[in-house]
Order: C-alpha cells, then structure tokens, then sequence
C-alpha cells in the first residue's frame, strides 16, 4: 500500500526541480516535466493546484514558465502534499499487541517528522556531490 499517491510525488518532484533550477528566472513546463521525469499534460494540472495553494508563480511570454512564489526553507513536504491531496491522514493501527502499537506509534512519528523538512533541507540533508543515494538513518530510519 502506497502512503503517497503518485500526485504527491510528481508534486514534489517538481517542486525540487524548480527548487533546483535557477530561482531568478522562469522555468518552462516542458523543461520542469523532461528534467522531473513528470508527463507534462498531468504537470500542468499539478501546477495549476500549487499555484492556487501560492507554492509557485507563472510567468507569461516567452521568457515565461514557472517559479517558485515562496522561499523554499518555508515549503516543507508535508505543506506539498496537503496542498495536492488535502490530507496526510496516518491511520492509527492499534492491535492488542503493545509492542505493535509502540512500533506504529513511533513509525508516525518518524514519518511526520520527515514530512515536516522544508524544501532547502532536504537538499541539504540528501544532496551528496560523490554518490546520489539516499541515506535514510538520517532520518533515524
């Protein structure tokens, strides 16, 4: 069972993108979906629900495209995916085993802790120059 639906995570991904791009200048949709790895007719609906959430800007004309309308250290994920899917409800699972609900209790809380990082720190946090592998003890996971 997936936690984030594909929605959420092309959401994020495209907002990295454009975390990643040059912040001075408009990004193209077809740049933002090539470079994202994203189909750029389900983009376009993507960003049209970021911008009404005041996530990102366009810019129209030639030069126009897309930009980010926030600073990036006050996006955090979490912010993204309530933004695309008005929720990130965990179920609590509790059973009649202690060890279980300690287990789900902790896992909760690691998960929203994650949720929680903003854009620039999960850069800082993942971006590593010699290998591109994601490290999860960070994360204490």
């Amino acid at each position: 069972m997936a936690l984030i639906s594909t929605k959420g995570m092309y959401g994020l991904s495209a907002m990295y993108e454009l975390f990643l791009t040059n912040q001075d200048k408009p990004v193209q949709i077809r740049d933002i979906a090539t470079k994202a790895n994203i189909p750029q007719n389900y983009l376009e609906q993507i960003l049209v629900i970021l911008k009404k959430a005041g996530f990102v800007k366009s810019i129209r004309g030639i030069n126009g495209g897309y930009m980010l309308a926030k600073d990036p250290d006050s996006i955090s994920v979490k912010d993204i995916f309530l933004a695309l899917e008005g929720n990130v409800d965990i179920i609590d699972s509790l059973t009649s085993y202690e060890a279980l609900n300690l287990f789900y209790k902790e896992g909760k809380k690691d998960l929203y802790g994650i949720l929680d990082i903003s854009l620039s720190n999960l850069h800082k946090k993942f971006h590593k120059s010699s290998s591109k592998q994601i490290n999860y003890t960070t994360f204490g996971l």
